[in-house]
């Protein structure tokens, strides 16, 4: 699911510069897996419909377009987006509160965009759940066998949830995601990002038994300090058989400024994994390589498909923060 920049968002100075990533995105997932496109630019949604169309067509790939006009405040479809559950009675889709991580930005559309999407028909049959409790997707990162791993930086922002300590935290995604138990990481940031330290820029399961995770090795750098600690406590981390993790640091990328000088969230832990490929963010500097065939060796079943993401972390978010995948049988193109 992708939710497409235009004129009316955050965008709008460089669209020229950031449409070519969400279609070099659009087109990586069609190669694999069907898409739905909401845009609240109508004639800009039917241009990307017959485009899009016509590509997958000529290209003969097994993924199919689905478009919804919709309004939205941003693009940022991991934290917005509709959160996909299993349950007794099949798939779900919970629909999480919304409020731009705590307030930081306008929201009211933003929030309403899942329901407005399933009254469309984009999920099809697939029941759609309110949960009154600010979560987004990015916050928490799942091994899809009972474990969460998150953020106390973010989970217990108090203009999110202000009354909400971490047992009770830990109970709700127990009631609403399944969850067994919860791994809370109390460092780790990257400057320039405006959500409070989301798991998903930091630390990722690329295994039930492997954890990923950015590593600064420049003891001159700020972040140093905050990624070590984090990178301990990874250390100290066992799965629920009592195992220890196995860990794997991503390489950590020159740093990259906007035109004002403040420091941008670059970060390979930001990739998407999709149906037999893993969607890598690169930023056009000398690490990128080396991100692509650290990714390899933790993905050797799947391609790697590096996509320059540098135009979106000039709104300090990446690849994996623009997308939300939706499981099969949740959309029927």
């Amino acid at each position: 699911m992708l939710t497409w920049p235009h004129a009316g968002t955050d965008w709008f100075s460089i669209l020229e510069e950031v449409e070519p990533v969400f279609m070099a995105i659009a087109k990586a997932v069609l190669e694999h897996e069907h898409l739905v496109i909401s845009c609240e630019h109508v004639a800009r949604l039917q241009e990307l419909g017959q485009l899009l169309s016509a590509y997958t067509s000529e290209e003969g790939l097994p993924g199919r377009v689905i478009t919804v006009p919709a309004p939205a405040n941003d693009t940022w479809a991991r934290d917005h987006g509709p959160i996909s559950v299993e349950t007794q009675s099949g798939m779900a889709i919970l629909d999480f509160r919304f409020n731009a991580w705590g307030g930081k930005f306008p929201w009211e559309k933003d929030n309403a965009l899942n329901q407005h999407l399933h009254n469309a028909g984009a999920f099809g049959t697939t029941p759609i759940m309110p949960v009154d409790f600010v979560l987004e997707g990015g916050s928490i990162e799942s091994d899809g066998q009972g474990t969460i791993l998150t953020t106390s930086e973010c989970m217990l922002t108090p203009t999110r949830n202000p009354t909400v300590d971490r047992a009770a935290i830990e109970d709700l995604l127990s009631e609403t995601l399944g969850a067994d138990r919860v791994l809370w990481l109390n460092h780790g940031y990257l400057a320039g990002d405006d959500t409070d330290s989301h798991i998903d820029t930091l630390a990722r399961f690329c295994a039930p038994d492997h954890i990923c995770y950015v590593a600064c090795p420049d003891v001159a750098d700020e972040h140093y300090s905050a990624l070590a600690a984090m990178e301990e406590e990874l250390q100290h981390f066992h799965q629920a058989d009592g195992s220890p993790y196995k860990l794997t640091p991503l390489p950590w990328p020159d740093a990259i400024v906007d035109d004002d000088g403040q420091r941008l969230p670059a970060t390979y832990a930001n990739f998407l994994i999709i149906n037999d490929a893993v969607l890598l963010p690169v930023y056009d500097v000398p690490q990128d390589d080396e991100a692509i065939t650290i990714m390899q060796g933790l993905f050797p079943e799947r391609e790697i498909v590096p996509i320059n993401c540098r135009p979106l972390i000039q709104q300090h978010g990446s690849l994996h923060c623009v997308t939300m995948q939706l499981p099969a049988g949740v959309v029927t193109p």
